[in-house]
């Protein structure tokens, strides 16, 4: 009678059992970047964070993801002063079409209109704050008492691209004149809405759709 090969039993079932778990984690890894609970503000359903690169969220709340110039897919790089390639021709169209949205599924750019229900006063405080370690604006709606973290990751420049500003700036998927479109400006001292040119990189945080 053969004796049986024991470690080497043992091996195959360690080895399974960590491609398994390796197998495991990524899954779980690509569904926390892919999808998200959100939270309601004002009776707009928002995504908890960032649109980082085209499809995904992310990790955190207060991590910057990537800038988008408007109604284009393109991501560029919150991290750098100099990016390489930057595109200084002008976007075109009068809304983000669907196709150029980086957003993850069942998510989408909001509308100017969605980014003002953030500014309603009377149903919306914000404050400058801090949430592990990174300033933003934190948004909370009066009755439900939900909140929303904006993290101000500054912006990159129409000319060249380069890295700008501690504030925050967000599109919206509204057109505002000429080649200019609408977004939410966040800054220590103050917020509100602003008309942009196109070209600025800017934030996204997404609305369900």
């Amino acid at each position: 009678m053969k004796k049986a090969n024991y470690p080497n039993k043992i091996f195959c079932l360690l080895l399974s059992l960590v491609i398994a778990t390796a197998v495991f984690n990524s899954c779980r890894s690509t569904s926390t970047l892919t999808k998200d609970a959100g939270v309601v503000i004002n009776g707009v359903k928002w995504a908890t964070r960032n649109v980082d690169k085209p499809g995904t969220f992310a990790a955190k709340p207060q991590d910057a993801g990537k800038f988008y110039q408007w109604n284009r897919k393109t991501a560029w790089s919150a991290e750098g002063e100099n990016v390489e390639n930057w595109d200084r021709t002008i976007p075109e169209g009068t809304e983000w079409e669907t196709a150029n949205d980086p957003s993850p599924a069942g998510w989408r750019v909001p509308t100017k209109e969605e980014l003002l229900t953030l500014l309603d006063t009377e149903k919306v405080t914000n404050e400058w704050t801090t949430q592990n370690g990174v300033s933003g604006r934190k948004f909370t709606d009066k009755i439900t008492n939900n909140s929303l973290f904006l993290p101000a990751a500054g912006f990159r420049d129409v000319s060249n691209g380069t890295l700008l500003s501690a504030d925050g700036y967000y599109w919206s998927s509204t057109q505002y004149y000429s080649y200019y479109a609408y977004g939410l400006y966040s800054g220590s001292g103050s917020a509100g809405w602003y008309g942009k040119s196109r070209r600025y990189g800017f934030s996204i945080r997404a609305v369900a759709k």
